[in-house]
């Protein structure tokens, strides 16, 4: 795998709130997530772990939250990525916990890759120039971000970054904690396999039909194997 070919770049899971998100780290994967930083443009926060593996060589866990702190400066004030402003789920991770909702896929060209989703009619959303400060610097990124800050697919497919000559991963510190296999299920498989392959990025993920469309990133652990879902699991009744 070249510097250039598509791969998946990180892993989104969404928190109520930091602390929490680090706490669920802690005990689900058994490591402390390394200091992230402020996205301003969206009002949102983060922490990362590194999680490349021979199969996924630079790849890393984000977790995510709103920062109560901040005000987002999204221009035509549109909704945040990922579906952040979406109350259901909102509501659904305050109920349940951290939960891993969606991936990013690293593209060399994503004005080139948008053209190609458009062309089997997938509207991607436009390219947004982000940046964030960290110790070591400015990284900066361009990623896609539909103004209705939508997913698409219900999180399986995509979202799209193109990064500057900076990646988190340059200097994340190895976790114990490696992604071995990302699986996308959803009833419109076929479509998102060729979304996938229009990318470039369908060899490095599996795709599967399902009626419940479902995020499974298998990972090991100092611990041992770990898999997160997409699909909640409902705590059984007092």
């Amino acid at each position: 795998m070249t510097p250039h070919t598509p791969c998946v770049d990180h892993l989104v899971v969404l928190s109520a709130d930091l602390a929490s998100g680090v706490a669920w780290c802690e005990r689900t994967l058994g490591m402390t997530p390394t200091a992230g930083g402020e996205h301003p443009l969206m009002g949102t926060h983060n922490r990362i772990l590194n999680i490349s593996s021979p199969a996924h060589p630079r790849a890393y866990l984000e977790i995510i939250a709103i920062n109560s702190e901040a005000t987002k400066s999204m221009p035509l004030g549109g909704s945040r990525w990922f579906d952040m402003d979406d109350s259901a789920l909102q509501q659904q991770v305050a109920q349940h916990g951290p939960q891993l909702i969606h991936w990013v896929a690293s593209v060399r060209d994503a004005a080139q890759q948008c053209a190609a989703l458009a062309a089997l009619n997938v509207d991607r959303g436009p390219i947004v120039t982000a940046s964030r400060p960290t110790q070591i610097g400015l990284l900066q990124w361009q990623i896609t971000v539909r103004s209705d800050g939508l997913r698409l697919m219900d999180g399986c497919l995509p979202t799209l970054i193109q990064w500057g000559p900076v990646h988190p991963c340059d200097s994340l510190p190895a976790s114990g904690v490696q992604l071995q296999r990302l699986t996308l299920q959803h009833p419109q498989a076929a479509t998102l396999q060729a979304a996938c392959d229009a990318i470039g990025i369908g060899p490095q993920v599996a795709v599967t039909a399902g009626n419940t469309p479902a995020l499974t990133a298998q990972l090991t652990t100092l611990r041992g194997p770990v898999s997160l879902s997409s699909i909640t699991e409902k705590k059984a009744a007092a």
